[in-house]
């Protein structure tokens, strides 16, 4: 009989035979610290409305009822659900979720990338998509953008042919920096491309409300898929639910990849009541909009360069220290996010209070230089 476990590390990550490829990664990880505002990881700030709130817990207990039995395999419910509320005349098979948006772009990954393939995005962009790349056994490319962070079609165009990756990710607004992307350049991608075309549309409820969605492109482009999340406008993060719209063959595709009963019993019924009472979810975006232009208006008279968002966040350069400002606002009780970019730093629209706290604090650090 062996002796019990004492839970004390005998060996380090390299002592274990990892994968050669992911040696020397760093998982995805945001600073997670009990302030009072933070403000660092995009999050909807604004609680679920107690109305909603109580509808979801009213369908997850008739859920509960069965929770001894798999739930619905293909979530039908949910993708009608999720059809209903996109529009653009699509229907239930032309729907895929997961839990949260990151596992969709994973199964895209696993069904088109992989080992020997490539997946291809414009830098500086959402720090997963690497890390999903290489959790797949595939290598990332990265493009380049404009000094604003703005892409033109033909340059676009130019380096995806350049690249001639299976794969591609245009996120739209753009993260870390809020830059939108017009559909020309999708478009012009899709066109030069061999392979699969993401268009990550994470912040799209941020965006202006005329603002054509790249759901506009799906008929006749069957290598389009246009992703979405929940956790944003939704303000539903933490329960972890993201879905895509694609041509059913793509959608087809995704069931090859996908863990059995993927999406459980609970998360549809707390999605489904969500998408049920989409308006009074939806209403606080004008607020959190509202928010992230006076951030921007603040910011800019404080001396500080914000750049066009639109999205729930604020990117801004003009930082002359930007670890030693991250570091005084921590010490106000305030968390932003340093996103790596020089002399950047960027913030999260919050409500009222959140963004006073913030640009207060940020106001008694000084100015900019």
């Amino acid at each position: 009989m062996g002796a019990a476990y004492d839970g004390r590390v005998t060996v380090s990550l390299d002592d274990l035979p990892l994968r050669d490829d992911l040696r020397g990664l760093r998982p995805y990880g945001a600073p997670q610290a009990p302030l009072p505002v933070a403000l660092n990881v995009n999050e909807n700030t604004h609680p679920v409305p107690e109305s909603v709130a109580s509808d979801i817990l009213d369908d997850i207990a008739v859920a509960l009822r069965d929770v001894n039995r798999y739930p619905d395999r293909e979530f039908t419910t949910l993708r009608e659900g999720f059809a209903a509320y996109l529009g653009h005349n699509l229907q239930a098979e032309n729907i895929w979720a997961g839990n949260g948006s990151n596992e969709v772009l994973q199964h895209i990954l696993q069904a088109f990338a992989g080992p020997g393939r490539t997946a291809f995005g414009f830098g500086p962009t959402y720090s997963m998509y690497p890390l999903l790349t290489q959790g797949t056994g595939a290598r990332w490319i990265s493009g380049v953008r404009d000094s604003d962070y703005s892409l033109t079609a033909d340059d676009a165009a130019a380096q995806v042919r350049a690249a001639d990756a299976d794969v591609i990710i245009l996120c739209a607004p753009n993260n870390p920096t809020g830059t939108p992307l017009g559909l020309d350049v999708v478009e012009a991608v899709y066109e030069a491309a061999r392979g699969i075309v993401i268009v990550d549309e994470a912040y799209q409820e941020f965006a202006p409300r005329e603002s054509p969605s790249a759901l506009t492109l799906l008929p006749g482009r069957p290598r389009l898929a246009i992703s979405r999340t929940m956790s944003k406008a939704f303000a539903f993060a933490g329960a972890r639910v993201g879905y895509l719209a694609a041509d059913p063959a793509f959608i087809d595709a995704l069931r090859l990849v996908r863990l059995p009963y993927h999406l459980s019993a609970l998360t549809q019924a707390a999605a489904v009541a969500a998408l049920r009472n989409a308006p009074t979810m939806l209403s606080m975006v004008d607020e959190i909009v509202e928010q992230r232009d006076r951030i921007s208006a603040t910011l800019e008279a404080l001396g500080y360069t914000p750049h066009e968002s639109w999205s729930n966040f604020v990117l801004f350069g003009g930082v002359t220290d930007p670890a030693a400002t991250w570091r005084a606002l921590y010490d106000r009780g305030v968390l932003i996010r340093d996103v790596g970019i020089p002399g950047h730093l960027r913030v999260t629209a919050g409500t009222e209070a959140e963004t006073t706290a913030f640009l207060d604090a940020l106001a008694s650090i000084g100015s900019a230089a």
